[in-house]
């Protein structure tokens, strides 16, 4: 089955882009994921491509990366047209324990779910998949 959805990820571990990439191709079978390396590289290729892209936008996103992180990514993406943030979900990639980060995370109203790294098969499968899954 076809998904209705596009993948960015935020990330600047190249070791990291790799392990999710490989998990999204494992737990949804997909294949093709734009990347980037910082928030500014995100917000610049949301301005650049989203308007074109037809699918439904899934934003795997880091919060500790240089450049812009990613709050300073979702202070940003607030400022965007709604056009632009149609039909979006964004998941939050973190290795932090901080609860005060944590909280923050979860309380920002455009972020979807939360996914503590070091990222698991299951923890990945049991986020993502009920999610995009009923609505691929």
């Amino acid at each position: 089955m076809k998904s209705k959805y596009g993948f960015l990820l935020v990330e600047d571990s190249d070791i990291d882009q790799l392990v999710i990439k490989q998990l999204l191709k494992k737990v949804l079978d997909v294949t093709e994921v734009n990347a980037v390396k910082n928030g500014k590289e995100g917000i610049e290729w949301i301005i650049a491509n989203r308007k074109g892209f037809k699918k439904a936008l899934v934003i795997l996103l880091d919060i500790q990366m240089p450049i812009m992180n990613g709050f300073e990514f979702l202070i940003e993406y607030d400022k965007l047209s709604e056009e632009l943030k149609h039909e979006t979900q964004i998941f939050i990639l973190s290795s932090s324990l901080v609860q005060e980060e944590i909280d923050r995370i979860k309380s920002n109203h455009y972020v979807t779910d939360f996914l503590r790294k070091p990222i698991a098969i299951k923890e990945f499968g049991d986020i993502l998949y009920p999610t995009l899954k009923k609505k691929m």
